[in-house]
């Protein structure tokens, strides 16, 4: 692991897990879940990915976001977070959980990523901050993996958004934080990326 400051103005910190092979020309893009309810990029779902991603030769940066900004700042810290990124690596994910997964299909609409997966993602940040619109716009491979007895995160307009869209769309029987079963989510979203990278 390695650290990294990402530039672009804010204070973005982020560890940079490295493949098991060790030259890849891809990296994964880790956004934590709101950063206001302890969410950070040690969280045990952005590891399970990480530890899938990189056991299949692709680098993982999971990063930790910069001051509470109401999602505009969050989603530039991912942005640029992305941008860091595509100047080392020739396919780049993105991945998120909950708010982080919502900033995460918001990024992937407007930048150039080749994967994004969501965990749990909520419809929105702000009125214009939002997802289900915003997923019209992705133009690469998309995933949203969702638990059925969520009642924490706004979940089911994305699900029924990406379904229209054809992206690859899992449920798991779990709540809002997949108690237990990281390992399992890491395994869904983590093998995902890699078919897709």
């Amino acid at each position: 692991m390695t650290d990294v400051l990402v530039p672009g103005g804010r204070d973005v910190r982020a560890s940079l897990d490295r493949a098991d092979d060790t030259t890849t020309d891809a990296c994964v893009v880790a956004c934590p879940p709101h950063p206001q309810h302890r969410g950070h990029r040690g969280d045990e779902r952005l590891r399970a990915v990480s530890d899938v991603v990189t056991a299949g030769g692709v680098d993982c940066l999971r990063f930790d976001y910069g001051d509470w900004d109401e999602g505009y700042g969050e989603r530039a810290d991912a942005r640029n977070a992305v941008a860091w990124a595509r100047e080392r690596y020739d396919r780049v994910g993105l991945f998120g959980f909950s708010f982080g997964g919502c900033v995460a299909l918001l990024v992937a609409s407007e930048s150039e990523v080749d994967a994004v997966s969501a965990l749990a993602p909520t419809a929105r940040l702000a009125s214009d901050l939002d997802a289900v619109a915003a997923m019209d716009a992705i133009d690469c491979p998309a995933q949203v993996v969702y638990g059925t007895r969520d009642d924490t995160a706004d979940w089911r307009p994305v699900v029924e958004r990406a379904r229209e869209l054809g992206f690859d769309v899992r449920e798991f029987s779990a709540d809002h934080f997949f108690v237990g079963q990281a390992g399992k989510v890491g395994d869904a979203a983590g093998e995902w990326l890699l078919d897709a990278l």
